[in-house]
């Protein structure tokens, strides 16, 4: 009995960190991500999106087209010619009552929007708004949560 004691702490617990787990996915975005084309519906990258001084950042870990572009030829900023795996197409967003501030950047076309996105679906789903100037002005992508 006394072993019993000892055993039901310990998995209460871990119940209350399974779900405290649970809460944390679903309001974050830190994780993996399908992306998909906004006008194909075609799966195109995982992306890992992180936290870094409080700002949340989305780098290409895999395309998944098999002719995709491998360099970011039309880039104008630093990332002209670089590899686009690896690369942080997504940049310093902050969380408010979206996560706005920042920037994404298309890769088949150089051009970088401001951004702005939201969680949905208890955190399985993530819109994505790319847009130039006013938000009415971009495109929407709805990507899907990997791990």
């Amino acid at each position: 009995m006394s072993a019993m004691r000892r055993v039901l702490p310990l998995l209460a617990l871990i119940a209350v960190c399974v779900q405290i787990g649970w809460a944390q996915s679903s309001t974050s975005p830190i994780g993996l991500w399908k992306t998909f084309d906004d006008k194909t519906g075609e799966a195109k990258s995982l992306l890992r999106i992180y936290e870094q001084n409080g700002l949340y950042f989305g780098k290409i870990e895999k395309t998944l087209r098999p002719n995709a572009q491998q360099t970011c030829t039309k880039c104008k900023d630093d990332r002209k010619d670089k590899p686009i795996v690896g690369m942080v197409v997504m940049r310093n967003m902050k969380k408010d009552d979206e996560f706005t501030g920042g920037d994404i950047l298309d890769p088949e076309n150089g051009s970088v929007y401001k951004c702005k996105f939201r969680l949905e679906d208890g955190g399985k789903k993530l819109k994505v708004r790319g847009f130039i100037g006013f938000s009415m002005l971009g495109r929407s992508q709805t990507w899907e949560r990997v791990e």
